[in-house]
């Protein structure tokens, strides 16, 4: 049992089935029904009464006083010897005789009270030598502890299932507020910053109560501290970019009046002020993506255009490094979508792939058909897959390069991060391309998973949904407008 409800429900409700139950042995067992009680005062007289009664009068004499008896007291009453056979010449029931065996718990004793039949047994010895028995059956109307019709057992059932009911809300109460934080706890964990627990002021003044308004207010002190980051990186972003085109401008008027001496460190410049304005860029698109403040139109986009665009622009760059850029397209896969973001995304694992694989090798782009089922032994980076068995466009970039430490997979996505920030100098990188595709990818309802091959080098697959099932599965709306200047 996983479920902290089940757990509290079952505890509560067994516990007060056995206190209920121990509750009616214990007053069986220390008071006994009335009509037993008094019966049981008096059998030793009935004994000795019924003997008298036979010895004086025969068969017939035990009859007439059992049949007394049974008129004033509403018991049956049955007379035995020491061989347990009936003295009034009357076959006894077989219930009866095993009671005048002893094989039966009588009502005398706490076991005897719970049976079908409630009896009492007495025995004692004549002064004829005989040893007689004496048997007393209740009849059914007074068997029962709670009521007529004598048997405890739906009193008992009455109970305990009062008990559950009350049991039920109990849980209920106590476990709701942990399944309204686990739910909200979940919409924060995926993204959704305005996700509460959203207790009502005005009730659950107890610690659980007092647990969701502290879940309530961290969930809006977060939500403010995001978005106060998303707005600054915003600003000093757009701050940057005015002081970049004045600098842009006087390079080019120092190139005019400089001479040929000064070419060289002119050039540094305009090196290192491209890589600011790419780097502006990225930022801008990163702050744009995770903002969530504008639109796209959907559009049907044809994967293997793209695939092959990207493919043919990076085997220009792959040549700098004796590297080739294969393109594998099997289907002809159609997304609905951004074509310049999924353009960006895919580009900018790819162009990933050709800065890290090995020297001589290549880089394969493999479009294909496939459904939403998890991959074993994929590292999943991206938004869990919740449409399981869907149709998907699956893009796998492989590298033959030496592959990413098993403790860094799932942190290849985050903005700025290198493996090694010297490699990362080296090759150009800044640690964003790839947390824009991860962004990209997660705003078109589509997984990213990365794992490192057995063969050495690297796989990345990414996965969106097919056209054929937007209509169940839309892409969101909000945080997809990215300006294709910016990509």
């Amino acid at each position: 049992m996983r479920s902290l409800f089940v757990r509290i429900f079952l505890s509560y409700w067994i516990a007060q089935a056995l206190f209920v139950v121990l509750a009616i042995l214990v007053t069986l067992a220390i008071h006994p029904s009335g009509e037993i009680a008094n019966v049981q005062a008096q059998q030793s007289r009935f004994l000795n009464e019924a003997v008298q009664a036979y010895q004086t009068g025969g068969q017939e004499g035990a009859r007439n006083y059992l049949r007394t008896v049974r008129d004033a007291q509403h018991v049956r009453l049955f007379l035995f010897d020491e061989n347990t056979r009936d003295l009034t010449g009357r076959t006894p029931p077989d219930w009866i005789l095993r009671v005048a065996r002893g094989q039966t718990a009588t009502a005398d004793r706490l076991w005897g009270r719970f049976g079908p039949g409630r009896f009492l047994r007495q025995s004692a010895a004549s002064a004829d030598g005989h040893s007689y028995i004496l048997v007393i059956e209740f009849p059914p109307e007074d068997h029962g502890f709670f009521g007529p019709h004598g048997v405890p057992h739906l009193g008992i059932l009455i109970a305990i299932v009062s008990s559950g009911f009350v049991c039920y809300i109990l849980a209920r109460y106590l476990t709701s507020p942990i399944v309204r934080l686990r739910a909200a706890t979940q919409k924060l964990a995926s993204g959704d910053l305005t996700a509460r627990a959203g207790v009502p002021k005005s009730r659950r003044h107890d610690e659980m109560g007092e647990l969701m308004r502290d879940f309530d207010r961290m969930a809006e002190r977060l939500e403010n501290l995001v978005n106060a980051q998303s707005r600054l990186l915003t600003d000093i972003s757009h701050e940057l970019r005015s002081p970049l085109a004045r600098l842009n401008v006087a390079l080019e008027l120092a190139r005019q009046r400089s001479g040929p001496e000064a070419g060289t460190a002119l050039d540094r410049i305009d090196r290192e002020t491209n890589r600011l304005n790419e780097l502006i860029q990225k930022l801008l698109t990163i702050a744009r993506l995770e903002s969530g403040n504008e639109s796209i139109e959907k559009l049907p986009v044809h994967l293997k255009q793209i695939i092959h665009e990207i493919a043919h622009d990076a085997a220009f760059e792959a040549q700098s490094r004796h590297c080739e850029v294969e393109a594998t397209v099997v289907d002809d896969c159609v997304v609905m979508g951004s074509p310049s973001l999924l353009h960006s995304a895919i580009e900018n694992v790819v162009r990933n792939a050709i800065r890290y694989t090995r020297e001589g090798t290549g880089v394969e782009v493999r479009l294909e058909q496939g459904v939403g089922l998890p991959n074993m032994g994929l590292q999943n980076l991206g938004t869990p897959n919740d449409g399981a068995g869907r149709p998907e466009a699956v893009v796998r970039v492989t590298d033959s390069g030496p592959g990413v430490p098993e403790g860094a997979l799932d942190k290849l996505f985050r903005p700025f991060y290198r493996i090694d920030d010297a490699r990362g100098r080296q090759t150009g990188g800044v640690g964003l391309g790839l947390a824009i595709t991860d962004r990209a990818v997660r705003l078109h309802s589509g997984t990213i998973r990365v794992s490192n091959r057995p063969q050495g080098g690297l796989m990345v697959e990414i996965r969106l949904p097919l056209s054929s099932v937007e209509a169940s599965n839309p892409v969101d709306q909000q945080s997809m407008t990215i300006l294709s200047r910016e990509l």
